[in-house]
């Protein structure tokens, strides 16, 4: 999934590319150790559930123009994933002007949120 943070940046964002796990209800998606709530706001889809910042998610683009609007900036694109993002994309290596490969560490917040949310 495309993830790109757009409280206070506008279409500019800090964005990643990496793996998620959904929940059951799909209404919560975690990824990178937070949690994305689904939200109907005008400038992102989701909200951080912890800091109510707002994010855009959405899957990758076959095209590869995976920022949202006319945004700029580097992607942060996980290690494990690059070969499967090469192939949706069908591409054969990745544009390094336009992508930073990092190590994203597979952490679900689940039980964490789950306390926040029944503490409401």
């Amino acid at each position: 999934m495309y993830i790109e943070l757009k409280t206070g940046y506008g279409h500019n964002g800090p964005a990643s590319i990496g793996r998620v796990k959904f929940s059951k209800s799909g209404r919560t998606i975690y990824f990178n150790s937070k949690a994305f709530k689904k939200y109907k706001g005008i400038s992102g889809n989701y909200y951080d559930a912890e800091t109510h910042e707002e994010y855009w998610i959405s899957g990758v683009k076959e095209n590869g123009s995976d920022r949202h609007w006319a945004g700029s900036g580097k992607i942060l694109i996980d290690r494990k994933i690059v070969d499967e993002y090469l192939q949706i994309t069908d591409q054969d290596t990745l544009d390094l002007k336009r992508f930073e490969v990092i190590d994203i560490p597979d952490e679900y917040p689940i039980s964490r949120i789950n306390q926040l949310e029944n503490k409401r």
